[in-house]
């Protein structure tokens, strides 16, 4: 973990880089680092994940209307400082790499951020982690 999942419209995809946007907020999640410099996220565990909704209803129907939610998910842990640096990082984010689309038409972008506090199970296995904990 942190894992950012994206979901959107599907005529997103013909108007936006979304894997441009995946790498951007990955990137993005990586440079973050907390009060004493130590980066807020784990290189190995830093995921983008994007999906184009299979089915969705967007306001009234009666527009060309798109929307992009974010749901980032991390570990407890992190200050509320950090928490509101990463959403104002991650948004601007969003906002740059969408703003061409958005000046086009009307889209929605929503950004949240749960932190987990109470997992009932929590299991990892990974090869990825030990390429960056050298």
């Amino acid at each position: 973990m942190p894992h950012l999942v994206l979901l959107y419209t599907p005529d997103l995809e013909s108007d936006a880089d979304i894997p441009g946007l995946c790498r951007a907020l990955a990137d993005t999640m990586l440079e973050q680092r907390d009060a004493s410099g130590k980066a807020v996220f784990p290189t190995g565990g830093t995921r983008v994940l994007a999906y184009p909704a299979a089915h969705c209803a967007v306001a009234d129907g009666k527009g060309e209307y798109g929307f992009l939610y974010a749901n980032l998910r991390m570990g407890a842990g992190r200050s509320s400082d950090v928490h509101k640096a990463v959403g104002d990082n991650l948004l601007a984010v969003l906002k740059t790499r969408l703003d061409p689309l958005l000046q086009q038409r009307p889209v929605g972008i929503t950004l949240q951020i749960d932190q987990s506090t109470a997992q009932v199970y929590d299991a990892k296995h990974s090869t990825l982690h030990p390429l960056f904990n050298r």
